[in-house]
């Protein structure tokens, strides 16, 4: 008889979990113990579970075991929406009062302004010399001045670090990043055959010392950092460790992504003032306005500008008329410095009632930021962690989706604060925080 092929035992295993046999969150047996009951091999027990790894239906934690994902509806390793009626605590954009009368101004304001000629324009990725000086003013602060030359627009900043991605790094290069990092910059990696390398990092984000040692070991083809606030974790650099990225920048000649859309709601300067040489500065104004009528914006070295542009040609992520339009007016009147102020205060607030909300709990991250991450008692595993969490209603992000090597996730979930109603904010997390003491998915009801 033949040996059983891994491929076979798969599928089975994948119909236990489509009729709901293996529910998200449960967990499968160690790979010796799950040969012996279905009679095969170990060596084939373990080319099955990285056959279900690789088809996004199991997750693994080094020494904790491998879980049925908690997000099986998603499109990829993150939903790309929480599911209908939960609260949701994965998204990171804040929606303020304000904005909506903010939009209708701005609408209101083209119209008689002339500027509706613009919005109904197409625009390539350099738009406008006006737009561009207004961007750069923009984005400037203490000792960061980028060259409104340098300035690109992008559709949002997912497209500009798509841009950014594909102008470092052909298929099949390397791009050393935080070991936990932006999932839509995993997807898309994978999507561009771009290898993702992940870099040693302590409390204040990435080690130079492993950027040297990952570049000597196979040569990088740049960096895609999140100096501030960084997603999940939270982490900010200081000072001398931002200036210690930058000499390594100049001593390897490697160039820098500098995710800043988190930079809003930090007084830090990026990276890119130090080494604006070698780093490109990559922003929106999704989180700062608002997500539905932004825009992306790549402050470029001088060497890059025409790189970068050709590549978002390419991929076809230029910035369109409307959007434009209305984020050069919000840009240049003053309303998203209005709105960073007033966002900066929600964080802050928030953050407040996520920490007297969780009291008790191991939570991680800057208190200005929109995200928390929340370490889990070691009754708990992250998938079960977030697939009970969204059995009560509450849809979060288990640790293995910011992973770059999902088989070292910690034992931790993201929360997002940005979404919900502060009270109702305040409710989810507590009840989050029963379920993590109860250690029993079955505890709290």
């Amino acid at each position: 008889m033949r040996a059983a092929d891994f491929r076979d035992v798969a599928d089975a295993v994948a119909a236990e979990i489509a009729a709901g046999g293996l529910r998200p969150g449960d967990r499968l047996p160690p790979q010796r113990d799950f040969a012996y009951a279905r009679g095969i091999a170990v060596s084939t027990a373990s080319r099955v579970y990285a056959e279900l790894a690789r088809r996004g239906l199991v997750t693994g934690e080094v020494g904790r075991g491998t879980y049925v994902r908690s997000d099986l509806n998603g499109p990829g390793p993150i939903q790309s929406e929480p599911p209908p009626a939960a609260v949701d605590l994965q998204r990171t954009h804040s929606h303020l009062p304000e904005q909506e009368a903010l939009l209708s101004e701005t609408l209101a304001a083209l119209a008689r302004g002339g500027g509706a000629e613009a919005a109904l324009n197409q625009f390539g990725p350099a738009g406008t010399p006006a737009a561009r000086r207004v961007a750069a003013a923009f984005l400037g602060r203490d000792g960061y001045a980028p060259d409104p030359a340098s300035l690109l627009f992008t559709g949002n900043g997912r497209q500009g670090l798509a841009a950014a991605l594909a102008a470092l790094a052909p298929p099949g290069e390397r791009i050393g990043c935080e070991p936990l990092t932006y999932p839509v910059v995993k997807g898309i990696a994978a999507r561009l055959g771009i290898g993702l390398v992940p870099l040693a990092m302590d409390a204040e984000g990435v080690r130079p010392e492993s950027i040297l040692q990952a570049h000597r070991a196979t040569p990088l083809s740049g960096l895609y950092l999140q100096p501030t606030l960084q997603n999940p974790l939270g982490a900010t650099m200081g000072p001398d460790r931002r200036a210690a990225i930058a000499a390594v920048l100049a001593r390897t000649g490697l160039t820098a992504i500098e995710d800043t859309v988190y930079g809003f709601l930090s007084d830090a300067a990026p990276i890119a003032a130090l080494a604006p040489a070698r780093t490109i500065l990559v922003d929106s104004l999704s989180k700062r306005v608002m997500p539905g009528l932004t825009i992306g914006l790549i402050a470029s070295p001088p060497d890059l500008v025409d790189r970068l542009a050709a590549s978002v040609r390419q991929g076809g992520w230029s910035a369109t008329g409307l959007p434009l339009a209305a984020g050069v007016q919000w840009m240049g009147d003053g309303s998203a410095a209005r709105l960073v102020a007033a966002k900066r205060a929600d964080a802050a607030a928030r953050q407040v009632i996520a920490r007297a909300s969780l009291a008790g709990l191991a939570v991680a991250g800057d208190p200005s930021a929109y995200h928390l991450w929340l370490e889990l008692p070691e009754t708990w595993r992250a998938e079960a962690f977030a697939a009970a969490a969204l059995r009560r209603g509450i849809a979060l992000i288990p640790a293995a989706s910011f992973a770059v090597n999902p088989g070292h996730a910690p034992n931790a979930v993201r929360l997002a604060l940005a979404v919900p109603p502060r009270d109702g904010l305040a409710r989810a997390l507590e009840d989050l925080r029963r379920l993590a003491l109860a250690g029993d998915d079955h505890a709290v009801e």
